[in-house]
């Protein structure tokens, strides 16, 4: 029997991707991957993979050379800041692990030195603009409210900034449960 809303059983933490329902119809979240950097007690934030701002980069920072990727909207909260996730480890002094293998912020002079030298490549740092953040037990409300799905992390396809079907991929990673929910139109009164 195919279940419209199958059960998720995966709890969030650090490195996890939420994927919002099929259903889910606010502005920042429709169908939105979100790479959590931090979960605990106190709350929740992380950073909006597939929802895209058509700004360059070094239009956006002073003295950032150019760098061919493109920027995403992390979320709604504090949306003038500039943020970065990358898999450069300790190459950049003061990251924050999130996973084994990703990695928050870091020296912004080593990170600017490496885009300069021609050393950094694309698929090794995805840029922000805001991130998204939820209050102590706000997620889990959210979750419990089925507005988002819980997978485990993807780095390789977390780091493509080229890949428009992001949620869509990984919700059908999920298993034949989710297939169904990854065909559903975005819009169901134009079909």
């Amino acid at each position: 029997m195919l279940k419209f809303t199958p059960d998720n059983q995966l709890k969030p933490k650090r490195g996890s991707l939420l994927l919002a329902e099929p259903f889910l119809d606010d502005p920042y979240f429709k169908r939105t991957v979100i790479v959590l950097c931090e979960h605990n007690e106190e709350g929740s934030f992380g950073f909006v993979l597939n929802n895209y701002v058509e700004v360059s980069l070094e239009s956006m920072v002073e003295e950032m050379p150019a760098f061919e990727t493109r920027v995403s909207i992390g979320g709604p909260v504090k949306n003038s800041n500039l943020y970065y996730i990358h898999t450069l480890g300790n190459q950049l002094e003061d990251s924050l692990p999130i996973t084994d293998k990703l990695f928050m912020g870091g020296n912004f002079h080593q990170l600017r030195d490496l885009m300069t030298s021609g050393q950094l490549k694309e698929n090794q740092i995805r840029f922000f603009v805001g991130y998204s953040g939820w209050a102590e037990n706000q997620l889990q409300e959210e979750l419990d409210a089925k507005s988002w799905f819980v997978a485990e992390g993807f780095t390789n396809e977390l780091m493509n900034t080229h890949n428009d079907d992001l949620w869509a991929d990984i919700v059908t990673s999920l298993g034949k449960e989710y297939e169904h929910l990854a065909n559903y139109p975005q819009d169901p009164n134009l079909n």
